[in-house]
């Protein structure tokens, strides 16, 4: 248990920091402080010393340098308990410091302004305050070391009440160090993205996430689950929502909600996604977003029922009342009208949330990367943000398709690339009639979405998201009238699949670009 005698304050974020150092005086405290934040103290009447009248040094090179010095860390750092240790600094007159409460410069709101300079944002890199927090965390049994001011309250809490526990001090130490290591990621990416704009991936990657919070289970019950997101993301989705009703996220509402959203802003035009486990079973758009959503709905009512819903635009009250008539999960969506937030909240379990303005934000850094788990290590890449306009496509047969066929097999193809492989979408009218994911033949995927279109397949468009190894799909795909493909080509059989969609009349575009999805 730690009796505090001596503490130092330098806090950027100053909230709340008054009310503690008044109660710190009150429970006999002495108080040593810096530049903005001794100001701040002194204008609320406490007694506070300068940094430097216990340094004997003035603050230095525009506070680049204050707290730098034998004064200050060989207070934080003699081992209480190590008689030499005691007698070195009773020797130099350096007095024990127990408590140090400190959060940095506010490097990550820094970087986050638009068009801000590299100069501001060196100027923004904290030097004295890691070099106290280690200090200090180092020395953990004799030294509090408070950087976050949610604990002021336990901290003063348990001073009152004798003193500050030694459980409470170790978890106090293990804070510290992951805020400076945060602190060290958010610096090290920013300036290898800033000033190295390397194109291959680094040799070390450094992750420093937060958790947002926690989940009822993981995908399955047995398994604890939270949710963690990365504090520089600047885009749209479920990192940045807001929950406006509804139980609590699971991990695969997470999981589902992210798929339905990343396919949904595909697109400029009103459009609407039901995900089921990862796979779209019904996407639409329509120049209505009523419209889209019922087009997208009766693609596939029954894989809807305990889906995501997605929309691009504003939630209607005609579609709220539509989702109220079945169960859904999620609804996500930039915002709500007023009316269609009172019938979504009759539903006492269904999640909405608002994801405010779509903002599609790309960067070459952590967060904007695809990373995958696999065991002992991460698979990192690209996130697949490649686009294929219509200017790209590569005519192969004699049948060249009409400016309709043009734009089912543009809307087809953006819905496939977020289709579990081998994955087969039929579009027709800009609505995906059949879903084809998941399957290890690609014979079976087109299958699967075939029976999925039902009498609608008459003359629509198929886009498959890899190229077809034989014509054996071509051929399946002219059984069911199909009147155009649309897939990236590549393979040593594209003369023989070519020729299949010749013999069928079937139009076939190549894009030359692969969508796997794994």
């Amino acid at each position: 248990m730690l009796k505090v005698k001596r503490a130092l304050i330098s806090v950027s974020d100053k909230e709340g920091i008054v009310e503690f150092a008044k109660e710190l005086v009150k429970s006999g405290v002495d108080i040593i402080s810096t530049g903005g934040t001794a100001k701040v103290l002194k204008q609320a009447g406490i007694n506070v010393q300068d940094v430097s009248d216990v340094t004997k040094f003035p603050e230095m090179l525009d506070g680049r340098v204050k707290t730098l010095h034998p004064f200050i860390h060989g207070a934080l750092l003699a081992v209480r308990k190590n008689e030499e240790h005691m007698k070195t600094i009773q020797k130099y007159n350096i007095i024990p410091i127990d408590m140090v409460v400190i959060n940095l410069y506010p490097f990550k709101e820094v970087i986050k302004k638009e068009n801000v300079n590299l100069e501001e944002v060196i100027e923004n890199i904290d030097i004295g305050g890691p070099a106290m927090i280690r200090s200090a965390a180092k020395n953990a049994e004799s030294v509090a070391v408070i950087t976050d001011k949610k604990d002021y309250e336990k901290v003063l809490s348990e001073l009152k009440s004798g003193g500050i526990k030694d459980k409470t001090l170790q978890e106090l130490r293990v804070k510290a160090y992951k805020t400076t290591a945060d602190y060290d990621v958010c610096i090290s990416n920013y300036l290898e993205n800033k000033l190295l704009k390397n194109e291959n991936l680094p040799d070390r990657v450094l992750i420093s996430i937060d958790k947002k919070q926690e989940l009822r289970y993981g995908e399955n019950p047995h398994q604890k689950a939270a949710f963690y997101v990365f504090s520089n993301f600047k885009g749209t989705g479920p990192a940045l929502s807001e929950q406006l009703h509804g139980k609590e996220l699971s991990f695969n509402n997470i999981y589902d909600m992210d798929a339905a959203f990343n396919l949904v802003i595909e697109f400029e035009e009103p459009a609407a996604v039901i995900v089921k486990h990862a796979n779209p079973c019904g996407v639409a758009l329509d120049n209505d977003i009523t419209q889209s959503y019922i087009k997208a709905y009766n693609v596939d009512p029954v894989s809807a029922f305990g889906g995501i819903t997605a929309l691009n635009r504003k939630c209607t009250e005609k579609i709220a009342e539509e989702i109220n008539k079945i169960f859904m999960e999620v609804v996500i969506a930039p915002d709500y009208e007023e009316k269609a937030l009172e019938i979504l909240k009759q539903k006492k379990n269904l999640r909405i949330i608002k994801t405010g303005p779509i903002k599609k934000y790309m960067d070459n850094t952590i967060e904007y990367k695809d990373i995958r788990k696999v065991t002992g290590g991460l698979l990192i890449q690209d996130m697949d943000t490649k686009e294929t306009k219509k200017e790209d496509f590569k005519f192969v047969t004699k049948r060249i398709p009409t400016e309709k066929e043009l734009e089912d097999l543009f809307f087809a193809w953006k819905v496939v690339k977020h289709v579990k492989s081998n994955a087969v979408v039929i579009a027709k009218d800009k609505v995906a009639i059949g879903i084809g994911p998941g399957q290890t033949n690609r014979v079976g995927s087109v299958y699967i979405a075939a029976n999925q279109a039902k009498e609608k397949i008459k003359n629509a468009v198929l886009a498959s998201e890899a190229f077809f190894p034989f014509r054996d799909s071509v051929d399946l795909a002219a059984q069911f009238k199909i009147s155009c493909i649309i897939q990236p080509g590549g393979s040593i059989k594209d003369d023989e699949v070519i020729k299949a969609a010749d013999e069928h009349n079937i139009a076939m575009v190549f894009t030359g670009i692969r969508h796997f999805k794994h």
